[in-house]
């Protein structure tokens, strides 16, 4: 697996995309997957210059962190469950996954910091994928504004893996929509200025339609 030759073909394919929708590159930061992948591949991937890591098990996230430390920057991408975010809140840049009050509620508690967190939309419906329904979205992020803690940056999605593009952009587009009504209301702790959307097999789509922050695993650091 070579790290660094996958890097170089992410970045042509990101610049390539972004010149055809006339966005900066700057705009947009790469998340490297390494749940399923070693210590040793996940230095690999530092060692080309992209620092943004993500886990999706506090376990995971926790092992890879005693070897690499502060080095990276740690990004939580899978579903938290209430009783880990102590474990981890104060060693992450990011939680991309709120969709509880329950997890909100032990972030507030147990941060020494205000923590960013994108709020986890299921906007494609599926029985499968976790997140808030779109319409609960504003409430939710209305319910929020009492932990002063949790710094709503952005919304997260995952659209489906099927073939049809045009069914995945409108899954992107909508979170962007989405994204738009909360920025407008200006909520304290919500600028809601990012969107975390975008993986191996869709993250061109998701720069078209906006994505400022892409989560890539297998087309990055293999499997």
């Amino acid at each position: 697996m070579d790290v660094a030759n996958n890097v170089k073909q992410i970045e042509e394919e990101i610049v390539r995309v972004c010149e055809k929708v006339q966005r900066n590159r700057n705009e947009i930061t790469v998340i490297g997957v390494t749940k399923y992948v070693t210590i040793e591949r996940t230095e690999q991937l530092l060692a080309t210059g992209y620092k943004d890591v993500g886990e999706n098990r506090a376990e995971e996230m926790l092992h890879k962190y005693g070897a690499i430390g502060e080095r990276a920057k740690w990004h939580f991408i899978g579903t938290l469950q209430s009783r880990k975010v102590k474990d981890i809140v104060d060693k992450v840049t990011a939680i991309h996954s709120l969709d509880r009050l329950s997890v909100a509620k032990q972030i507030n508690s147990r941060s020494n910091n205000p923590i960013d967190c994108f709020v986890q939309v299921n906007v494609s419906g599926e029985e499968s994928k976790h997140g808030l329904e779109p319409e609960d979205v504003i409430p939710f992020i209305e319910s929020l504004q009492q932990f002063e803690k949790v710094h709503v940056v952005g919304l997260m999605t995952m659209a489906p893996h099927i073939q049809d593009k045009e069914e995945i952009r409108q899954v992107f587009r909508r979170l962007r929509q989405l994204r738009d009504e909360v920025s407008e209301k200006k909520y304290i702790n919500a600028p809601c200025t990012q969107l975390s959307m975008g993986m191996s097999n869709d993250f061109q789509i998701a720069i078209e339609e906006g994505a400022t922050h892409i989560r890539l695993g297998t087309s990055l650091v293999g499997s």
